[in-house]
């Protein structure tokens, strides 16, 4: 029997920060996307908004500072390790992040199958954001779909691996999933929890269960 393994980005493996958050300190603008973040976790901010007043922030993005966000986030250990696991064993892992897609993407070099972020407009930017690409909880559950379609698997071959109240949508939608270092929102109706910096370790909660 294979599996899904579905994985969260920001909090989850990034640790402790977010694609958001990495970006904008290469652009030395840490207090301003703090106070976005902060408004987006309250409830205050959607996802399109948030992306339209990012995109802004980030007017000057150039492409070497993604590389440079990417490259020096704080990555949990054993994430190539984990995937390449996965793999071996004849089974599928995919990211689904709300972060942009030019970041998520990146981690199809890492070994995974699928990653899929919101679509904004090509760095630099030249276009307009279109609200309509930005991601919400309710779509990570549609994109899981279309992936289970898409290896021939369903929601039940699924485990799903977050941190916050964006996961909430997919966890309750599939019978396994891993809390890692997470918040209430997905820790109380997690399958598993794991508080730590090695995704090894996660994974070992799921990795041998049939």
């Amino acid at each position: 029997m294979s599996r899904l393994h579905l994985f969260d980005l920001d909090g989850t493996l990034i640790h402790g920060s977010a694609a958001a958050v990495e970006i904008s300190r290469q652009l030395g603008l840490e207090p301003e996307i703090a106070e976005l973040e902060r408004a987006f976790a309250e409830g205050r901010l959607t996802p399109p908004r948030f992306a339209e007043l990012a995109v802004q922030l980030w007017a000057e993005l150039t492409e070497a500072q993604v590389t440079a966000a990417f490259e020096g986030a704080p990555w949990l250990a054993g994430i190539r390790d984990v995937w390449a696991r996965i793999r071996e064993r004849g089974e599928r892992c995919a990211v689904i992040s709300l972060s942009p897609g030019f970041f998520v993407e990146r981690l199809l070099d890492w070994g995974a199958d699928a990653a899929h972020g919101s679509l904004w407009p090509a760095v630099p930017f030249r276009e307009p954001l279109d609200p309509a690409g930005i991601l919400d909880a309710s779509a990570k559950v549609r994109i899981a779909d279309g992936l289970c379609e898409r290896f021939g698997l369903s929601r039940a071959d699924c485990v799903a691996y977050g941190d916050s109240m964006s996961d909430a949508l997919l966890f309750a939608a599939v019978p396994m999933s891993v809390a890692v270092n997470a918040d209430h929102h997905v820790r109380d109706i997690a399958s598993h929890a794991y508080n730590g910096r090695d995704l090894r370790e996660a994974y070992e909660l799921v990795g041998a269960r049939a």
